[in-house]
């Protein structure tokens, strides 16, 4: 009894368990997803992303993320974790998105599709140097760090592929 018990946990634990896979130009042109359809669609950071900026002198007030001393000098930090839900709020080109994470107005990160990590949409940046990227969120600028250029959108397959199929069987006509 105590074995069925064990065993009904752990393919309950299996089945509601994310099978998160990266999101590609591949699998949008599979599915051929309109705009409308993959606002509904549930997207999750890949990897951290750490967004700082350096306040000048005389700010004080910080509305979104925490400030920080780095080097002696204020910085307002924003983390959003890898496996952080997101939604697609816009679509400017057919290979380019921009995916929020927070609620707010400009509050999202742009990603897209590169073709040298297998056509993944990435984040992306308005320039990147020396692995870090400049970035605009909620109406600042923002640099990334170093590890934030390995982030991509992940879906969970497991969601997608899970559609429902309503059948009918038609019984037949007979002549009376």
């Amino acid at each position: 009894m105590k074995k069925l018990i064990l065993f009904i946990a752990i393919a309950c634990a299996l089945g509601s368990c994310k099978n998160l896979v990266p999101y590609t130009d591949a699998m949008k042109t599979e599915h051929n997803w309109t705009v409308d359809q993959l606002k509904g669609v549930q997207f999750y950071l890949s990897h951290d992303v750490i967004l700082r900026r350096e306040l000048s002198k005389g700010t004080s007030e910080i509305i979104h993320g925490k400030i920080k001393m780095v080097d002696g000098k204020k910085v307002d930090e924003i983390l959003i974790r890898a496996g952080t839900p997101g939604i697609m709020t816009d679509m400017p080109k057919e290979s380019k998105m921009f995916v929020s994470f927070e609620v707010g107005d400009d509050h999202y990160l742009s990603f897209g599709v590169n073709p040298k990590k297998g056509d993944k949409f990435v984040l992306l940046a308005k320039e990147w140097n020396n692995g870090m990227g400049l970035v605009h969120y909620s109406g600042e600028e923002y640099y990334t760090d170093p590890d934030s250029h390995y982030a991509f959108l992940m879906v969970d397959l497991h969601k997608i592929n899970n559609t429902s199929l309503k059948q009918h069987v038609a019984k037949g006509r007979k002549i009376n």
